[in-house]
């Protein structure tokens, strides 16, 4: 499994960093002191270095965690303009004529449903049927203007085609939201930061009664962090997601009576 494919399941995210982190916390604290002993004067750099470390995991958290939340809102700014170009184009359709307004209404209606089922759908396997299926109603309902765009190419029946072109635009600029994600180099980074910072945490722990209790908490908020990026970065399959309640809005308002 490819690390792109592995950060779009959160809790097994989770579970992952959770074990990565406690192991390098044990293996700080256990393998690492045995080797480089935990003298004064290594307490005292160490007093520089893991403040350091955990400033700079912070930072880089921060900004991947604004990375996936920046592409959440515009999934769903996305979400929005997709709502309304369809709903706009269906009420435009009434200005062509009777028969081919009523076959631009029922392309989009099919169009519609469409468009929910890929925001709702979360098994992957049927993600390419409803993009095909997709991809053949534009091309369907883009034809369904052609005769009446050559017959009588005034500017209303041009409104009618350029609200076409919306509906299609947005489509696209919804695709490339749910394609791009926080890259594979970013994860490495955090990664190998929480592991480098859970290290020294162990190495310079004390040892005190209940200190191995207390060294599952930098674990476990990291491992929280990382859980709740994925969650975001997910667009189908993590517990934060778009639901397409513009796009239901419209069903309800165009359905017919």
């Amino acid at each position: 499994m490819e690390l792109h494919e592995l950060t779009v399941r959160p809790l097994l995210v989770f579970g992952i960093a959770m074990v990565v982190m406690v192991g390098s916390v044990f293996l700080g604290r256990t393998h690492l002191r045995r080797r480089y002993a935990l003298d004064e004067n290594v307490r005292e750099d160490l007093g520089f270095i893991l403040p350091s470390s955990l400033t700079l995991l912070a930072l880089i958290v921060g900004f991947s965690f604004s990375m996936a939340a920046g592409r959440y809102d515009q999934r769903k700014n996305y979400e929005e303009a997709e709502a309304n170009a369809i709903g706009t184009e269906y009420l435009r359709a009434d200005l062509l004529a009777s028969a081919d307004a009523e076959n631009v209404r029922r392309l989009l209606r099919d169009y519609l449903e469409q468009r929910i089922l890929y925001y709702t759908v979360t098994d992957p396997a049927k993600v390419p049927a409803i993009e095909a299926r997709t991809d053949q109603l534009e091309a369907e309902m883009w034809s369904a203007l052609l005769p009446a765009a050559r017959a009588t190419p005034t500017p209303i029946v041009a409104l009618v085609v350029e609200g076409m072109n919306d509906v299609i635009n947005s489509q696209g600029y919804t695709q490339s939201a749910w394609w791009y994600r926080i890259p594979d180099e970013a994860w490495i980074l955090m990664l190998v930061i929480a592991i480098g910072c859970n290290v020294l945490v162990g190495y310079g722990s004390r040892g005190i009664k209940g200190g191995t209790r207390l060294l599952l908490i930098l674990p476990l908020l990291i491992a929280i962090a990382l859980m709740l990026i994925a969650d975001i970065d997910s667009p189908r399959h993590g517990f934060i997601r778009v639901r397409p309640k513009n796009l239901h809005s419209v069903a309800e308002s165009i359905r017919p009576r």
